[in-house]
C-alpha cells in the first residue's frame, strides 16, 4: 500500500493543479511541459566493487553540464536502473539534481513492473527533485500488456503523479512496443507531456506525430542513429546515449535540422550511425562505458551481471569511432 507520506505527496501534488513550471510551461497556464531538446542518457559509475560512485557521477555532469542539452535523463536503460535498489534509485537522481545546471530539465526513470510500485516511485522522484518522470512499458507479464491494460497502468501513474509524464517504448530491452493505439489515447491526458521512442521504426515515429497532433504531446527519438530523420518526420528531440560522448556533435545535429541544414544535417547523420550503433545495439552498456573513458568522463565498469568487453569488441568498437573521425 502507499504509505502516508507518499498519499500525502501526491494530494499536495494534484491540489496544486499540475501547475507546477518546468522550462517556462505550465500545465495551469493552459499549456503542458516543452520536452523539446536532446537529452543524454546519464551512465550510473560504479566502483571496483560495485557501489554507486557519486563522485564521480558529479564530475561527470558537471562536464556534460556545459553543453546545450534541455536536460537530462537518469535511470532510463544506461543508468543500468535494473540493477539498483530503491533507495540508490532516489539518491542518483537526487545528486544529480544537486550537481546540474538550474536551468536544465531532469527527466527522472520511474518505471516498475506493478503499477501500485510505479507511482510510489514517481512520487518519490518527485521528491528528490524530478522534473518529469519518464515510464518504461511493464514487460515481464508482456503476454497480458495489452493496449487496455498499458492505458489503465499509465492513467493511474499519471492521474497520481506530481510531475509531468513522459511515455517509454524500448521494445529492444523489453519486447514489447507501446502500442500506437494506447499512445494516441494516452496523448489526451493533462499529465502525459510526450514519449521517448527508441524502436528505430521512423514511419511509427511519424504516425505517433501525426495521430497526436491535435494534443499537446511531443515525441522525443531515443537515438541519435535515426535523430535526422526523426526531426523530419516531426519529433523534438531525442534522449541520446551517444550524447554522452559525443553531446557537441549530437546537438549541432539538432541545430543542422532546425534550422534546415540538411545537406550538413545528413553529413554529420551519416557519421554518427555506426559510433551509435556500437554504444546500443551491437556492445550496449559496456561499450558506451568503455567510450566515455576514451572521451574524459568517467565509465567504469558496469553492475554485474554486465560484463565488461573483451579486448576483441573493445577494439571493434574503437574503429567504429575512428573509421567516422571521431578518435
Amino acid at each position: 500500500m502507499l504509505g502516508r507520506g507518499i498519499w500525502s505527496s501526491v494530494r499536495q501534488g494534484l491540489s496544486r493543479g499540475l501547475s507546477k513550471k518546468v522550462g517556462g510551461w505550465a500545465s495551469g497556464e493552459g499549456r503542458k511541459v516543452d520536452i523539446a531538446g536532446i537529452y543524454p542518457p546519464v551512465t550510473t559509475p560504479f566502483t571496483a566493487t560495485a557501489e554507486v560512485d557519486y563522485e564521480k557521477l558529479e564530475e561527470n555532469l558537471h562536464k556534460l553540464g556545459t553543453f546545450p542539452f534541455r536536460g537530462f535523463v537518469v535511470q532510463g536503460s544506461n543508468g543500468e536502473f535494473p540493477f539498483l535498489t530503491s533507495s540508490e534509485r532516489l539518491e542518483v537522481v537526487s545528486r544529480v539534481r544537486q550537481a546540474m545546471p538550474k536551468d536544465k530539465l531532469l527527466l527522472a526513470g520511474s518505471g516498475c513492473e506493478s503499477t501500485q510500485a510505479t507511482v510510489e516511485m514517481t512520487v518519490s522522484m518527485a521528491q528528490v527533485g524530478a522534473d518529469a518522470a519518464i515510464v518504461v512499458t511493464p514487460c515481464y507479464y508482456r503476454g497480458r500488456m495489452s493496449s487496455a491494460a498499458l492505458i489503465h497502468h499509465y492513467t493511474k501513474v499519471a492521474d497520481l503523479s506530481p510531475i509531468p509524464v513522459v511515455l517509454y517504448s524500448v521494445p529492444a530491452n523489453t519486447g514489447l512496443d507501446l502500442p500506437v493505439d494506447a499512445v494516441v489515447t494516452l496523448s489526451q491526458h493533462p499529465n502525459i507531456v510526450g514519449i521517448k521512442d527508441s524502436g528505430g521504426d521512423v514511419t511509427r515515429l511519424g504516425l505517433l506525430v501525426h495521430k497526436t497532433r491535435r494534443q499537446d504531446f511531443q515525441v522525443l527519438a531515443g537515438s541519435a542513429g535515426f535523430l535526422l530523420a526523426s526531426y523530419a518526420v516531426g519529433a523534438v528531440g531525442g534522449v541520446c546515449a551517444l550524447a554522452n560522448v559525443l553531446g557537441p556533435q549530437v546537438c549541432q545535429l539538432e541545430r543542422l535540422c532546425l534550422t534546415g541544414q540538411w545537406e550538413d544535417a545528413q553529413k554529420l547523420q551519416h557519421r554518427l550511425i555506426e559510433p551509435n550503433t556500437a554504444v546500443t545495439r551491437r556492445f550496449g552498456i559496456p561499450g558506451l562505458k568503455k567510450t566515455m573513458d576514451w572521451f574524459g568522463y568517467y565509465g567504469g565498469p558496469c553492475r554485474s551481471p554486465l560484463q565488461e568487453l573483451s579486448s576483441t569488441d573493445e577494439e571493434a568498437l574503437r574503429m567504429d569511432f575512428s573509421s567516422n573521425g571521431w578518435l
